[in-house]
């Protein structure tokens, strides 16, 4: 039976057996009553999330921020342009010719198929 990990509205963070997550959030609610309110429902895999703790001497997460851009010069944007046509006419021209190699092993099959049943 898979395991699933609730985290309930009172500081705490269970870890039931049920047959799914409604039935795992039933089941501990019932262990403290039915006045529990329940946060949130997860696959019991791996550790359990870290709460950020009030007061303690935890460090606290930096979001990053993305480093503007330069623009691109038109010289610059043409060349890029002018490379991606090539790489698209490149990889038309190799799915062009796989599908006539494909073609061409197809007839041969063909051809000794009706060759050793004329013998």
């Amino acid at each position: 039976m898979p395991r699933y990990r609730v985290t309930l509205r009172r500081s705490s963070v269970e870890i039931v057996e049920a047959s799914n997550q409604y039935q795992a959030a039933i089941v501990a609610r019932d262990l403290f009553g039915d006045s529990v309110e329940v946060a949130d429902v997860s696959p019991a895999v791996g550790r359990p999330p870290v709460t950020q703790g009030g007061g303690k001497g935890g460090a606290t997460k930096v979001a990053k921020v993305a480093k503007k851009r330069r623009p691109l010069s038109p010289e610059a944007r043409a060349k890029l342009a002018q490379n991606l046509v090539k790489a698209r006419a490149a990889r038309a021209a190799k799915a062009k010719a796989t599908k006539r190699a494909a073609k061409a092993t197809g007839a041969a099959k063909k051809t000794t198929k009706r060759a050793a049943k004329k013998r």
